[in-house]
């Protein structure tokens, strides 16, 4: 199974950075699809960023030109670097991995960004 690590939360002040690590397991992780959600309470989660095994990306409107998706197939870790963070951030943040069909979720890493 491919198992999922999330770090690099906590509680930042609004226009702060955050960079989040996701360390992924798999003897072939540059096939996956990587993505990045949140869920702040009382809404849905939502799809933050994704990244291929192909190099494309995507990203929520509410974060264009605040965050980056990227990913380390050496170290099997795909990361999200977050700048300019904002109140309405403020979310549990979970790492996804499309591995052949199968969906795998890490168990989330809480972002507050608060004054």
């Amino acid at each position: 199974q491919v198992q999922l690590v999330e770090s690099g939360g906590g509680l930042v002040q609004p226009g702060g950075s955050l960079r989040l690590s996701c360390a992924t397991s798999g003897r072939v992780f540059r096939f996956y699809t990587m993505g990045w959600y949140r869920q702040a309470p009382g809404k849905q989660r939502e799809l933050v960023a994704a990244f291929t095994s192909v190099g494309s990306t995507n990203y929520a409107d509410s974060v264009k030109g605040r965050f980056t998706i990227s990913r380390d197939n050496a170290k099997n870790t795909v990361y999200l670097q977050m700048n300019s963070l904002k109140p309405e951030d403020t979310a549990v943040y979970y790492c996804n991995a499309d591995a052949f069909g199968h969906d795998y979720w890490g168990q989330g890493t809480q972002v507050t960004v608060s004054s």
